[in-house]
């Protein structure tokens, strides 16, 4: 059966529907308001080949900050339960992708203990309608929510869209990588016997 979640969140802000397969073929629908952001969710599930759904209404006429982050802890809550117990997976997942003359590392542990470290820089306040300095806010909230240590780095690079789209993509590939399951893991991949 293929691994699915559903995720509902409301608050004055925002109200955020996502839906994740993690067993799928890449396809998305994605309307958060925020286009760049859209497109940005969508190299992540068409390189993750994860099938993906967002809803966003939010207060995109006070600034994007809400429904960036929002978006980042319904997402990661529907990882998390979408991943299940565990069972089987390969946990950890890695990527290094080239974007024309960018370089993004990402690495992942689904360990069910949050960390997140970011080391990324951009030239520009924004891409599109999207400030820059939300991707490591939107990064911080997936990882929070779905208990799992993330790390991103930006080898280097020039260009802020391809800089950005290399982190959504290496995400994705290496989100792929870690739930991917693996016929010699018949249990959790843990010494402790528990993720």
């Amino acid at each position: 059966m293929a691994r699915t979640a559903k995720v509902k969140r409301e608050t004055k802000e925002t109200q955020i529907t996502a839906e994740i397969c993690l067993d799928g073929t890449g396809k998305s629908s994605l309307e958060t308001g925020i286009h760049f952001f859209d497109h940005m969710l969508d190299g992540f599930a068409r390189h993750g080949l994860f099938d993906l759904q967002i809803r966003c209404q939010g207060d995109v006429e006070v600034d994007c900050h809400h429904s960036i982050e929002d978006t980042g802890i319904v997402l990661g809550e529907a990882i998390r339960q979408a991943v299940g117990d565990k069972k089987g997976i390969r946990r950890y997942g890695y990527f290094m992708l080239p974007m024309d003359e960018a370089l993004v590392l990402c690495a992942i542990d689904l360990s069910g203990r949050p960390y997140f470290v970011y080391d990324a820089a951009f030239t520009g306040e924004k891409c599109g309608q999207m400030d820059t300095q939300m991707a490591r806010e939107f990064f911080y909230a997936v990882s929070y929510a779905a208990g799992m240590n993330l790390h991103l780095k930006v080898l280097y690079g020039e260009n802020d869209h391809h800089i950005m789209e290399a982190m959504f993509k290496a995400f994705g590939k290496a989100l792929d990588m870690a739930v991917s399951l693996d016929e010699r893991i018949t249990d959790v991949l843990s010494t402790k016997g528990k993720l």
